[in-house]
């Protein structure tokens, strides 16, 4: 019972926050991260509408996605993405992989999806924030990064994705989303070729409200639906 009340209070909050910003919360992805879930969790998560699921490492992904087949409507791989890992997780057809921030990542990628035959969504993850313990392009080399990751054919960058500043200053986290959405907007103008700004990926379960008031269209929910993590 918990696992569908916590659903349900997640699409609450989420409809409040669209509301108060004006939107329609039809438009904001529920993306559900199931990081540390068992398979039997993450099937009662799925028979309660819950259609996207995330996972932030290839191999527990290899554990979980093929046994889940035709359960869920889209996988999205969210974490730091190593190019030693990219055939392995090519094999579990992610929709979306929200975390390229280097073209060296990104050509490996291109190389392993042309000899397949293959395109591949992306979005490219910014460093909002400038923690160093954190992955992502800074804010000032995103636009270039974008354009030389624009002429790898095979892929098609869709938007971008940040983290925000893990603190309880409502004013330092929205800082995080606002310069992403500013970015978002820039590079939207610039219409580079073989780019499609559409998505806005920011916000988890300590700051998603913040995130939709600022623009974000997919929101990452771990915590806040299964509960603190057993690691």
């Amino acid at each position: 019972m918990a696992l569908s009340k916590n659903i349900e209070l997640i699409r609450e909050r989420i409809n409040k926050a669209a509301i108060k910003a004006n939107r329609d919360s039809k438009d904001i992805k529920l993306l559900t991260v199931t990081k540390t879930r068992s398979i039997e969790t993450i099937e009662e998560a799925l028979s309660y509408n819950i259609e996207f699921i995330g996972e932030n490492k290839v191999q527990e992904a290899e554990d979980k996605i093929p046994f889940l087949k035709g359960k869920f409507k889209e996988f999205h791989f969210i974490g730091h993405l190593q190019s030693n890992k990219i055939n392995k997780l090519m094999k579990l057809k992610p929709t979306l992989i929200h975390s390229i921030d280097k073209y060296s990542t990104a050509k490996k990628l291109n190389n392993f999806l042309k000899q397949h035959s293959m395109t591949q969504d992306v979005l490219i993850e910014v460093n909002t924030s400038n923690e160093e313990s954190k992955f992502g392009a800074t804010p000032n080399e995103v636009i270039r990064l974008i354009k030389s990751i624009s002429q790898l054919e095979n892929i098609k960058i869709k938007g971008l994705m940040t983290v925000g500043e893990f603190v309880a200053d409502e004013t330092v986290i929205r800082k995080c989303f606002i310069k992403l959405r500013e970015l978002f907007n820039e590079i939207k103008t610039a219409e580079i070729l073989n780019v499609e700004m559409k998505f806005l990926s920011m916000g988890m379960t300590n700051d998603f409200e913040i995130a939709i008031e600022e623009g974000a269209n997919i929101i990452r929910i771990g915590t806040a639906i299964f509960g603190a993590r057993n690691y």
